[in-house]
C-alpha cells in the first residue's frame, strides 16, 4: 500500500495554515500544552490515520495512540490522539480531523459494498473509477483499497478502454469490431476492454476476440443473459458491470455472475460522524 508523502501532507497543511493560526495567536496561551483526542461516534473502517498522525508530527506534536488503518473502530473508540503546544495542537486539530472524516467514510462504505458483493459472488471484485473529486485520487484510492476495492483504471496510459465515442472513427460498426484484432497484436501484453451498452453488441465483441466487456447501464436482465451467453461460448472472456451502481443495487448485480463491479459511489458518500475532545494543562 502507498503512503501520502510529505510533500502532499504539507501542501495540504500549508492551504490550511499558510502562516500561523490568527485565533489561537490572539489568546496568548503559547505556554500551554494541550491534548486532542479524535474519536467516533459510529463504526467505521480507520483509513489514512497514518497521514493524519504524520499531519501532526509535521505540526510539531506528539503522537500518544493512533488506530492502524484497515481496523474496526467501534463507538467511542479513539482514532488519533496527539499532544503538544497549544497553538500547534489547534493548527493541526481540524486538518487531521477532517482528513479522516473523508477516508473513513469512503474506506467503510467500500467495504460495505465488497461485503455485499462477497455475501453472493466469490470471484466478482469491486473497482473504483478514475472519477475522483479533481486534485484527491492519491487520497481517494488508498481509501477504497483500505476499503477493500481495486483501482479500475489510474489514468488514460494505463489501460486499453474503448467507450463508444472511441467507435466514432470508424465508418461502420463492423470496421471497428475488425480494428479489435489489430489492437490486439499492437499491444500484445494488454487486455481489450470495450464498453457496450446491448446484448447484441456485446456478443458481437465477444466474437471478434474483446477481452473485456464493461456493460454500461445494462438491465440485470440483460446482465444475465450476457454471462450466460458468455460461459456458454467464451469463458476466458471477462464481463464487468457499470452505471449508476452503488450500496443498494450492487448486490443484484453481483448475483449475475459478473467478473467486477465499477462504480464512482464510494467517492461520493460523504463524512463519517467523528467527533474530538480537547485538554488544555500546564
Amino acid at each position: 500500500m502507498f503512503i501520502l508523502n510529505d510533500y502532499e501532507l504539507q501542501s495540504y497543511i500549508n492551504e490550511d495554515v499558510p502562516y500561523f493560526d490568527l485565533t489561537t495567536y490572539l489568546q496568548e496561551a503559547s505556554d500551554k500544552q494541550s491534548r486532542l483526542d479524535i474519536f467516533t461516534r459510529e463504526e467505521v473502517m480507520v483509513s489514512c490515520s497514518e497521514e493524519a498522525s504524520r499531519i501532526a508530527q509535521l505540526l510539531g506534536c506528539e503522537i500518544v495512540s493512533c488506530l492502524s488503518s484497515k481496523t474496526k473502530a467501534h463507538k467511542g473508540d479513539v482514532i488519533l490522539s496527539f499532544k503538544g503546544d497549544y497553538e500547534k495542537v489547534h493548527q493541526a486539530w481540524r486538518l487531521a480531523q477532517v482528513l479522516l472524516e473523508y477516508s473513513c467514510k469512503i474506506a467503510t462504505y467500500t467495504h460495505e459494498m465488497k461485503s455485499e458483493i462477497d455475501s453472493v459472488n466469490d470471484h466478482c471484485e469491486l473497482l473504483g473509477t478514475r472519477k475522483t473529486f479533481p486534485f484527491t485520487k492519491r487520497f481517494s484510492i488508498k481509501s477504497i483499497m483500505i476499503g477493500g476495492a481495486m483501482p479500475h483504471r489510474l489514468g488514460l496510459s494505463e489501460t486499453i478502454l474503448l467507450f463508444p465515442q472511441h467507435r466514432t472513427v470508424y465508418a461502420s460498426l463492423e470496421e471497428f469490431y475488425e480494428a479489435i484484432e489489430a489492437f490486439k497484436v499492437k499491444a500484445p501484453e494488454k487486455k481489450i476492454v470495450v464498453e457496450s451498452h446491448t446484448l447484441d453488441d456485446a456478443k458481437a465483441l465477444m466474437h471478434h476476440g474483446a477481452d473485456v466487456l464493461q456493460l454500461d447501464k445494462l438491465a440485470i436482465d440483460l446482465v444475465e443473459a450476457t454471462v450466460a451467453y458468455r460461459n456458454e461460448h467464451f469463458k476466458e472472456i471477462k464481463i464487468l458491470v457499470t452505471g449508476g451502481i452503488n450500496l443498494s443495487n450492487v448486490k443484484s448485480y453481483a448475483q449475475t455472475g459478473v467478473d467486477g463491479v465499477v462504480t464512482s459511489a464510494m467517492y461520493l458518500c460523504g463524512l463519517s460522524d467523528i467527533g474530538t475532545k480537547m485538554e488544555v494543562y500546564n
